[in-house]
């Protein structure tokens, strides 16, 4: 059994810094509800990412705080933003002309499984507390050029959010080109799983047994 209170997973930042590793120079990318909408914190000064938030702003900043937070300026989860030089505002259908029309180059979602096919479920889980919405991940997860992920490795429970099959409502099928979590970065190839990296404490083969489906090592 594997004692993972030992292991130094990554921190939500860290995740964030890794996916915008993957952010090629002017990309435009829509960010998620949840851990995905860190990553506005994290935009190196030297490169142009345009976010996107569904809402209708284009040229999102880093989230506001203090005198900065102005409460009309939101992203699609209702927190304050900031805008870059040369942002704009649109209506809310004009910014699904964008996803649905395939402008968008990246969309990182959260999700509570994805299968070793690419297929992502992030919406709903069965819980009879939790208000059901997939908002606009059905469209962002088809509209963007690529999908990426962003999640905990592991439930709360244990279980791997790694899955041969989704048991939760689907989001999206075979959609999902790259994962990221506290744990390792994984890319989705017709091959399977493909682990990129991986945190130091934590060997590969525990790797796999933690995830619970096959792995393959791009080190070797």
């Amino acid at each position: 059994m594997i004692d993972l209170s030992k292991i130094k997973k990554r921190s939500t930042a860290d995740i964030a810094k890794r996916i915008v590793q993957n952010i090629p120079d002017g990309a435009s990318v829509n960010l998620g509800i949840g851990q995905p909408m860190t990553i506005s914190n994290y935009l190196p000064e030297d490169r142009e990412i345009l976010l996107h938030s569904e809402n209708g702003l284009l040229g999102m900043g880093p989230l506001a705080t203090g005198d900065d937070i102005d409460e009309e300026l939101v992203n699609a989860g209702k927190q304050p933003v900031t805008m870059l030089p040369g942002a704009s505002i649109c209506h809310h259908a004009d910014s699904f002309v964008m996803i649905r029309g395939g402008h968008i180059d990246i969309c990182v979602l959260g999700a509570f499984q994805v299968s070793v096919k690419g297929d992502v479920a992030n919406w709903r889980t069965g819980d009879p507390m939790a208000i059901p919405a997939v908002g606009g991940a059905m469209d962002l997860a088809l509209g963007a050029k690529k999908l990426f992920v962003m999640m905990e490795h592991l439930t709360k429970s244990g279980h791997s959010k790694l899955v041969q099959e989704c048991t939760y409502p689907l989001t999206a099928l075979a959609a999902v080109d790259c994962i990221y979590t506290d744990l390792a970065t994984i890319e989705v190839t017709p091959s399977g799983l493909r682990v990129v990296d991986w945190v130091d404490e934590l060997s590969f083969e525990e790797l796999q047994e933690i995830s619970g489906v096959p792995l393959m090592n791009a080190r070797q």
